[in-house]
């Protein structure tokens, strides 16, 4: 598992700040904010509130319901992609070229709180490389590598 907090300066980002980054929005936004962006040691640590009302729980085993794991990636990858972003610095957003090695190993339920943890592994002025972990309470939920691509946003 990945440590949790590295030593180097920290910030946070509220969910106004997230929205500044991220072109998602309701109901694809998957991050409600940002709690530890450490550009400078490559890692962020993000926030999802898994609520009873979200839509998918509507339709995902209603009787027993969990999070899509998909959704979980997805997660993963707008955190991943805030810190690829703002280290980039270039005006560009970073958008998923690849997913390797993604592991689920607990279900996610109405009510838990969702840690989505990032640590750079590559960065460049084309994309970047996330190693993630998605926890609810110190338990792995979700692992992955995610890939980014650096794009110009009027291409969206």
């Amino acid at each position: 598992m990945m440590s949790s907090k590295p030593l180097g300066e920290c910030k946070t980002l509220d969910a106004k700040d997230v929205i500044k980054i991220l072109p998602h929005r309701y109901p694809f936004l998957l991050v409600d904010k940002i709690l530890e962006l450490d550009l400078e040691r490559g890692y962020v640590l993000g926030q999802k509130n898994v609520t009873s009302n979200e839509y998918f729980f509507q339709g995902h085993f209603p009787d027993a319901p969990i999070m899509p794991g998909v959704l979980i990636l997805e997660a993963l990858a707008q955190t991943g992609g805030v810190m690829v972003h703002l280290k980039a610095n270039n005006g560009k957003i970073a958008v998923l070229l690849n997913v390797n090695n993604a592991k689920f190993r607990h279900p996610v339920r109405p009510g838990d709180v969702l840690l989505l943890k990032g640590e750079g592994l590559h960065f460049s002025l084309k994309g970047g490389r996330v190693k993630v972990e998605a926890s609810v309470n110190n338990k792995l939920a979700v692992e992955a590598e995610i890939g980014f691509a650096l794009i110009d946003p009027n291409l969206i």
